[in-house]
């Protein structure tokens, strides 16, 4: 698929882009200047309302820690320490919730090559123009495949981390804290999966279409849209359950 300029036309004059069967018009393949897509108005909109869910998530989540630590008798151990103790692991001689953090840090990364993509598709190199190993030539198809292999393994190592917990009695019918975590990282972890659908969805986009037009572009930054923000809640979620005791 060849590069398309990220240049503004009005012109309404169709044109045959290279590999293209049919004519497509200007303002498919370049968008029109000065007006904002409706794609990423709606997306950023819609994900507002998603931070207000997360919102009421952490709010029940802080309000059930406060309640069942006043009614911790003095020197007891409040549910909260009793939950945060499942995720400690120790490594180099020091606790801290080290697989926690290795995964957050695999998803935090991948956010970091999907940012790498959309910049290879807002410039149109939907494909590397090199080796395979040239990561330097890769383009967005590239880089959005090791974002999907990123959030696919953050997923497998949330997925273990759950039924280590459960083969420990962490259950979501353990307790008010079990059920809180079950809650939030599991909504969470629906969000990523949803990610990595899209994700699906928009490389097999590149491959059946034969122009990469204004939409697929647009289409290509919303779902970096959606990734940094799955990532964003994550970061908040992994200080407010693995680290704040």
């Amino acid at each position: 698929m060849a590069p398309v300029a990220n240049t503004s036309n009005t012109s309404a004059v169709p044109v045959v882009p290279h590999g293209a069967l049919h004519p497509v018009a200007p303002a498919r393949l370049n968008g029109i200047k000065g007006r904002p897509d409706m794609l990423a108005v709606g997306t950023v909109i819609w994900l507002a309302s998603e931070l207000m869910f997360f919102a009421a998530l952490f709010a029940a989540y802080f309000n059930l820690r406060n309640v069942t630590t006043s009614m911790a008798a003095p020197g007891e151990e409040t549910m909260w320490q009793w939950g945060s103790a499942h995720f400690m692991q120790s490594w180099f001689g020091i606790d801290a919730p080290w697989f926690s953090l290795i995964n957050t840090t695999i998803l935090v990364l991948s956010s970091i090559t999907c940012q790498v993509g959309v910049h290879r598709a807002e410039r149109g190199f939907v494909s590397r123009t090199g080796g395979l190993l040239n990561v330097a030539k890769w383009g967005m198809r590239e880089w959005y495949t090791l974002t999907f292999v990123m959030g696919a393994v953050f997923l497998g190592g949330q997925a273990y981390e759950y039924a280590t917990l459960v083969s420990e009695g962490f259950l979501p019918s353990t307790n008010a804290y079990t059920s809180a975590f079950f809650l939030a990282t599991g909504f969470h972890g629906l969000h990523v999966l949803g990610g990595l659908i899209l994700f699906i969805f928009m490389l097999g986009r590149t491959y059946i279409a034969r122009t990469f037009t204004h939409e697929q572009r647009v289409s290509a930054i919303v779902a970096s849209y959606y990734w940094h923000f799955v990532d964003i809640v994550w970061i908040i979620l992994f200080a407010v359950i693995y680290i704040i005791r």
